[in-house]
């Protein structure tokens, strides 16, 4: 593909296909004609009539296609300038087709004002060229012109994957999770990036229908819902999706340039969608993105060497952190202590090395150490930094958690479970929390007093203008009440009118996690972040906080080398 000026001065298009007849050349130019379709009205497979967007363009600037079959001995031209077509002439060509158009709109000047800079719609080209190339990775597309620099896409036979990372960035093959679904029919097949892979725009969003790229809002909306509760607000997932089904079942002449189309039942097409892409990331979505390592090692600049290092003088070992330190231990627990208790201790009923090191044994007879815990997916804790961190180490390199942030989606995902499955317990306070808000605050949290019921968290009115907590879920352990609660009813405010209550829950929920979990600044023993991280292992979407950030970063042992210059 060649261009200038924008497309406005020169667009052509030259391939090494099977080409075009004398005959079939003098009909693609006819309006509402095409020599593609014989006898499959009703099954339409291809991306566009000749028919169509020839003669049109043909109108309204100056057209040229040169075609020679495979194994022809000579080509044939024909031109059409402003409407008027020219005879079908004999012509040197290789074998293939060659469409030139030339002063684009020269015939109707007044269109001329509706274009775009010529920097904007060289780069509407580019995205043209691309979602076509992603579309066909077997096939090698080249972009040049005067206005652009030169971009090549060479072909990648039957490797979809490889043909969106050139696409992507190679960054995506790393970051892909694999789509393969089917339902009625209707196959979803294509790669999904992990949710902390996320952009500031939709732009690296391409879904494509029976080969054809479309923009559709439903199925980009589809995609939207699927990642809703894993992306932050303002940032959007990549994702690569190709639909096929039978071309009946879809209508692609609802838009001039068929970049919408219509579904006989459009709510089958965005179930598949948002629940192949939900069980992708129940599968696969507990991985963080390895751009948060690029980043860490962009962090570092050469030569950089502190001054003034001094060693740190010896510190008391930290108190180890229990629950039972806190002041405000709730009475009891409403349905089932046992359960709180081991929500509770979760992360002391694993026992790992500690990050001390410890004398080497000697001695041969010693019995066989147990497995080596930096096997593990996200290794063994070595060391906890500025009480917020957790530096793990890897078989073949290290991971930084954050603690808050993984210990949040823990909780998130044990209360998202309990609501499918019954009530969590709860714990009953001492004295109940008596909290002073807005009437009109209260009266919202008293709307929804049922569905926090369902989360283990009981609230009643007290009085004008104040509600009274009694329990809270246990699963929570000790959590700020007043946080908690002033939280719940600025989001309730918020809330769309038409979110649906297992939405709402939702919500809830993912408040009460953040509420309940570990707290940045707490010192945990080894053997309580060696719990974390298991934890983490098993369970889905780990990877990434209730608000979408990371909960980790994974850096490699050859980026460290890297760093110190022994790659």
């Amino acid at each position: 593909i060649a261009t200038a000026g924008g497309g406005k001065g020169l667009v052509r298009i030259t391939d090494n296909g099977s080409g075009m007849s004398p005959a079939d050349l003098a009909l693609a130019v006819r309006r509402h004609c095409t020599s593609k379709i014989s006898n499959t009205l009703d099954d339409i497979r291809t991306l566009g009539f000749r028919g169509e967007a020839l003669p049109s363009i043909g109108s309204v600037a100056k057209l040229t296609i040169t075609s020679r079959q495979q194994g022809a001995e000579q080509g044939s031209v024909i031109s059409v300038t402003g409407g008027k077509v020219s005879d079908v002439r004999p012509a040197a060509s290789n074998a293939g087709t060659i469409v030139e158009v030339r002063d684009l709109f020269f015939a109707t000047p007044a269109r001329l004002k509706f274009l775009k800079t010529e920097r904007a719609e060289a780069a509407a080209i580019t995205e043209v060229v691309k979602r076509m190339a992603i579309a066909f990775p077997h096939i090698r597309f080249v972009l040049s012109g005067t206005d652009r620099s030169t971009l090549e896409i060479p072909s990648t036979g039957d490797d979809h994957l490889a043909r969106m990372a050139q696409i992507l960035g190679a960054e995506f093959k790393d970051n892909a999770i694999e789509i393969d679904a089917g339902r009625e029919d209707v196959t979803l097949t294509g790669f999904a990036g992990v949710p902390t892979f996320n952009r500031g725009n939709s732009a690296h969003q391409y879904v494509f229908v029976n080969g054809r790229p479309v923009q559709d809002k439903l199925l980009l909306s589809a995609i939207r819902g699927a990642y809703a509760e894993t992306v932050p607000h303002g940032r959007y997932p990549v994702a690569v999706l190709s639909i096929t089904l039978d071309p009946a079942f879809v209508d692609v002449n609802v838009h001039p340039a068929k970049s919408d189309v219509r579904f006989r039942d459009p709510g089958l097409i965005r179930g598949l969608i948002v629940g192949a892409i939900r069980q992708a990331l129940t599968r696969d979505g507990d991985r963080a993105a390895t751009t948060g390592a690029s980043q860490m090692m962009n962090a570092f600049r050469p030569g950089y060497s502190p001054s003034g290092l001094r060693p740190s003088p010896s510190m008391a070992a930290p108190t180890p952190w229990s629950a039972a330190t806190s002041p405000s231990r709730p009475l009891a627990v409403s349905g089932g202590t046992q359960f709180a208790e081991a929500v509770q201790s979760r992360f002391s009923d694993i026992t790992m090395p500690t990050a001390r090191a410890e004398p080497r044994d000697t001695d041969e007879t010693a019995a066989s150490p147990s497995p080596e815990p930096v096997l593990y997916p996200l290794g063994a804790a070595r060391a906890q930094l500025h009480e917020n961190y957790i530096i793990a180490q890897t078989e073949n390199g290290l991971v930084i958690v954050d603690q808050h942030a993984a210990h949040e989606r823990l909780v998130f995902e044990q209360m998202r479970n309990a609501l499918h499955s019954r009530r969590p317990p709860s714990q009953v306070l001492l004295i109940p929390e008596i909290i002073d808000l807005p009437e009109e605050d209260c009266d919202r949290l008293m709307d929804h007093a049922a569905g926090f019921d369902a989360l283990g968290l009981v609230i009643e009115r007290f009085g004008p203008g104040a509600v009274a907590v009694r329990e809270t879920p246990a699963m929570l352990g000790e959590v700020n009440v007043q946080g908690l609660v002033r939280q719940l009813a600025d989001e309730i405010a918020e809330w769309d009118a038409a979110s649906t209550l297992a939405n709402k829950l939702e919500y809830v929920a993912a408040t009460m996690a953040c509420h309940g979990s570990v707290r940045s600044g707490r010192r945990m023993r080894p053997e309580e972040m060696n719990a974390l991280l298991r934890q983490m292992e098993n369970t889905p979407g780990s990877g990434q906080c209730n608000h979408g950030r990371p909960t980790y970063i994974e850096l490699k042992l050859s980026d460290i080398e890297r760093l110190f210059g022994r790659s």
